[in-house]
């Protein structure tokens, strides 16, 4: 029986890749002696963030995956990343390989929300194996499982993953909705001859800026008024009361 150990020696960015795709750098040591023929191998990769420090800013940025800073005890869980699979060529003792893993640029994807709000520093991963290991004996073959229990630890740095998201979306972020509110941002963008969806979003938070300083303008004005109205009604009191004592003294 194949006595399997798995390491991870690096990630890197895949460039040119069609997609957002990461390539981990696999070490598959085997200790009894036998020939390897081939494996069918499944990796499940899962971030541990509860591994890491995190910076106001970082702490900040993840308020909406993890809640308040006071609750990450609680709330802060591994997320998964992805789930791979690939094919592992004959060997025997040691080799390597490289498993590529496409990745989501997706806000709206646990996974892409966290390494989006990281600044610097390292990612802690954990990668678990399983799938089928093809043991050759002679001229004939023996299948066995990869136990459960395999699994390795690496930390990707943070810059790897800004490299893969630039080299397909420089500079930029996704965002998803619903077709009503595309259609609607439509007819501002057409309304007001935006060039780029980027402009349409800016005017719309400048001109939310502007309503707010608004409101706060009126909100000083009706405050002013008020006191202004206090002062004009305790005038009016007062000009009530000098005729009475006008009257009185027209009776003296």
């Amino acid at each position: 029986m194949a006595e399997l150990a798995f390491g991870c020696t690096g990630v890197s960015a895949v460039r040119y890749a069609a997609t957002p795709t990461l390539s981990f750098a696999l070490t598959i040591t085997e200790s009894t002696g036998v020939r390897v023929h081939a494996i069918a191998l499944r990796c499940q990769i899962r971030i541990e963030p509860h591994s890491r420090r995190y910076s106001a800013d970082e702490a900040q940025r993840l308020n909406d995956l993890f809640g308040d800073v006071s609750r990450w005890a609680e709330t802060v869980k591994p997320i998964q990343l992805a789930t791979v699979s690939t094919m592992v060529t004959g060997f025997t003792s040691v080799t390597e390989t490289e498993l590529p893993v496409p990745c989501t640029y997706d806000l709206e994807v646990a996974s892409g929300r966290y390494l989006a709000g990281l600044d610097d520093g390292t990612v802690p991963l954990l990668l678990l194996f399983s799938g089928t290991v093809f043991v050759a004996q002679g001229e004939k073959f023996s299948v066995e499982l990869v136990p459960w229990s395999c699994e390795a630890s690496c930390r990707m740095p943070v810059s790897v993953w800004r490299d893969v998201a630039d080299e397909h979306f420089p500079g930029s972020a996704w965002l998803r909705c619903r077709r009503e509110t595309l259609d609607a941002l439509s007819v501002f963008k057409a309304r007001n001859a935006l060039p780029t969806w980027d402009a349409t979003l800016s005017a719309l938070l400048a001109a939310d800026t502007g309503n707010q300083t608004t409101g706060n303008q009126t909100t000083g004005n009706q405050t002013t008024g008020n006191q202004t109205t206090g002062n004009q009604s305790t005038g009016s009191q007062s000009t009530g009361r000098q005729p009475e004592h006008g009257q009185a003294g027209g009776h003296q």
